[in-house]
């Protein structure tokens, strides 16, 4: 008896609903048993027939717990004694009711309920695989969702987070709600031209849909069955964020946790501690990419030494993203050629032409865009790279098919003449403002500088126009050769700011970049506020400047950053050459990672420029460069295939060391800024350069 009430008693603790469940059925069974009894016994004393047998006077019972009406046909089969049977048959009914009927609903109902419960707070697992896993939550992950939008297969997405569900699982639903709308949008404005009816047709067949099924869970990413119920095991790539734990905090509150974060995360480790473990497991899936969020250098020199103790190759491949290098290498490439926003922003997400990969026998990457020239038509071959042992071939086009797809090309005989000794023109940048990747973005212009400077004749010259305390950080940038000026101003000193602008634009006769940087370092609702100031009196002056005579305001780009996506409207409203959100690069080269690994080498490659002084040139990069320098003569009216043949032809040959560049041509940006990267199928693109426009190139130098 003792061992009994022990057992009852654990058992009431850890499935309280078992036992609830087991004491109904035991009481309906009592009851039924009870009841079933009583009738049989009622019907041999009351009748003057034989009566109803045990079984029969259960299947009468429970007949009227079901359905009361039953009662009629009972007493009136037994006959005799209907008043005393009567009375007995509705107490049994009611009471039937209250036992069987309210009992069992309400606890179905319960279960019900809890079942919900259970499932909207993540507590079920996900019979699901070949998915996308994304822990954590910060301004950067809806876009990484957003990109998806743009893949051609059905994707599937599982968010783990440690708390505010409801709220992210709005901000998802507004971002693609907002996407879907817009691409609709152009899509009815391109077929505004025809009727009525063929244009509905038109509509109803090229709508956006949304392909993206996102589930958000709400639980501890550092929980091992919690990241079982996920199935991680079985996704396809799993997605380490950075965690954003500023929404409640103040601006100085902020800045400390930011300050804090840069000399290392230790939640970061964590939970890539737990992931690597779980993937690189024997029965997780193969070939699951683990990317990795960075910030700082000590968590590079930790997640390292994981990939070396649990990377296993063709199983659990991490992958580490360093987003301060990434953003500081991307703002300063902005600035020497702004152009690069508008190209980048394609070729980095799933949208129209992008970068494919796949594995090449051919290790030479002149020699494989040569043969693979001589019968592909439809994609770009544009670099070969050795990868873990392995290699890989990269492409540019609008379709992975394209890439296998051949064609009959005929021997091309077009040529182009090049400037010889190209060199680069000096650019001038003003910078307005800070944030944190301020450093990396003044590591991404000493790297240019050191490839392209002569001697001690700088190719960029630099002025910086912060508050004080900025300033003194970053040592009034006296480690920077080709910072020429820093200026002390906050945000108030609306005279000091113009001043320094006015006088290095000057008469706008040579090329000036205007870089707004915004402030990730105050609280969630003072973002991109500082850098919208300063775009105010950016614009103020170029218009004053307009109005002089010979100013030529093309000659100055403003680019301007902007970390929030819902402010990119407010800053279109100005005549902005380029506005950037940084955070939109980071979740589109996530998002690409994510599905093939191989060009998260290739990024690294595009964004690092060669050591200074290197004899020969071997990172490659994209280069945006002005038809009437590069070329000695303008190219003739011809199709995009020929010209970039011509170009490559002129460009590879090895007899000629001096002039051995191997250089592709992606496309080309008119004179009135509209871009033009090539797809499809290059003998159907013409082009026609004129002396106003800008090539765009992938080359080494």
């Amino acid at each position: 008896m003792k061992k009994l009430k022990e057992w009852l008693s654990i058992q009431i603790v850890k499935n309280p609903g078992r036992i609830v469940l087991a004491v109904i059925l035991l009481i309906n069974v009592v009851f039924f048993l009870g009841a079933s009894g009583l009738i049989s016994l009622l019907s041999q004393n009351l009748s003057g027939n034989q009566g109803l047998d045990f079984i029969s006077a259960t299947y009468r019972t429970i007949s009227m717990i079901l359905d009361a009406g039953c009662i009629e046909s009972v007493v009136g089969e037994l006959g005799q004694g209907k008043v005393i049977i009567a009375v007995v048959c509705v107490i049994i009914s009611v009471l039937g009711m209250i036992l069987f009927t309210g009992a069992v609903i309400g606890y179905v109902t319960n279960y019900i309920s809890s079942f919900i419960d259970n499932a909207n707070a993540g507590k079920r697992r996900l019979n699901i695989s070949n998915h996308f896993v994304i822990l954590n939550w910060n301004n950067r992950a809806s876009e990484i969702i957003n990109d998806m939008l743009y893949c051609d297969e059905k994707q599937k997405v599982v968010v783990l987070v440690q708390d505010r569900k409801e709220e992210i699982k709005n901000e998802i639903e507004e971002r693609i709600t907002d996407t879907v709308m817009r691409e609709n949008l152009a899509v009815a404005k391109s077929f505004s031209h025809l009727p009525f009816f063929r244009r509905l047709i038109a509509l109803k067949k090229n709508r956006f849909v949304s392909n993206v099924t996102v589930i958000v869970r709400e639980g501890d990413i550092f929980s091992t069955k919690q990241l079982a119920d996920i199935s991680l095991k079985k996704a396809r790539s799993v997605i380490i964020l950075s965690n954003d734990d500023t929404n409640s905090i103040c601006r100085f509150g902020k800045k400390e946790l930011l300050e804090e974060n840069a000399k290392g995360n230790s939640q970061t480790i964590k939970t890539l501690m737990q992931v690597a473990d779980i993937v690189s497991a024997n029965d997780s899936f193969d070939n699951q990419r683990v990317i990795v969020e960075i910030d700082d250098k000590w968590t590079l020199a930790l997640v390292d030494k994981i990939i070396s103790a649990k990377q296993v190759k063709g199983k659990c491949n991490i992958i580490p993203l360093k987003i301060n290098e990434i953003l500081g290498q991307l703002f300063s490439q902005f600035c020497l050629m702004p152009e690069l926003n508008d190209v980048y922003s394609e070729l980095f997400s799933s949208r129209g032409v992008e970068f494919y990969s796949k594995k090449e026998e051919e290790k030479d990457e002149t020699e494989f865009a040569r043969k693979y020239f001589e019968n592909h038509n439809h994609a770009i071959p544009i670099t070969c790279m050795e990868i873990d042992g392995e290699n890989y071939a990269f492409f540019v086009g609008e379709n992975e098919k394209d890439v296998e797809k051949k064609s009959n090309i005929e021997k091309c005989d077009y040529t182009v003449k090049l400037v010889k000794d190209y060199w680069l023109e000096k650019r001038r940048i003003i910078i307005l403002g800070h944030n944190s990747n301020s450093h990396s973005i003044m590591a991404g212009f000493e790297s240019f500088s050191n490839e392209w400077k002569k001697g001690n004749d700088e190719i960029i010259e630099i002025v910086v126009v912060d508050d004080k305390q900025s300033l003194e950080k970053m040592n009034y940038y006296k480690d920077y050769s080709f910072v020429s000026k820093t200026v002390e101003a906050d945000i108030f000193d609306r005279d000091i700011i113009y001043r320094a602008i006015i006088d290095f634009i000057g008469d706008g006769e040579k090329s000036t970049s205007i870089l707004i940087l915004s402030d990730d370092s105050v609280s969630n609702e003072n973002l991109d506020a500082v850098a919208l100031a300063n775009l105010v009196y950016v614009q103020d002056i170029v218009n004053r400047k307009v109005k002089e005579e010979g100013f030529n305001s093309k000659m100055v780009d403003v680019i301007v950053e902007i970390i929030d996506p819902k402010h990119h409207d407010i800053v279109s409203g100005y005549s902005v050459n380029n506005v950037v959100i940084s955070n939109r690069y980071i979740s589109k080269m996530v998002s690409q990672i994510s599905e093939v690994e191989a060009i998260f080498d290739l990024y690294n490659d595009i964004l690092s420029y060669d050591e200074g002084n290197s004899e020969e040139y071997d990172s490659k990069e994209i280069y945006v460069k002005k038809v009437k320098r590069y070329f000695s003569e303008v190219p003739k009216k011809t199709t995009a295939d020929k010209l970039l043949r011509g170009l490559f032809n002129a460009t590879s040959n090895r007899e000629d060391k001096e002039n051995y560049n191997p250089t592709i041509m992606l496309g080309y940006v008119k004179a009135n800024g509209e871009k033009i990267l090539f797809g499809g199928d290059l003998s159907k693109i013409e082009v026609e350069l004129t002396i106003d426009d800008k090539v765009i190139l992938f080359a080494p130098h």
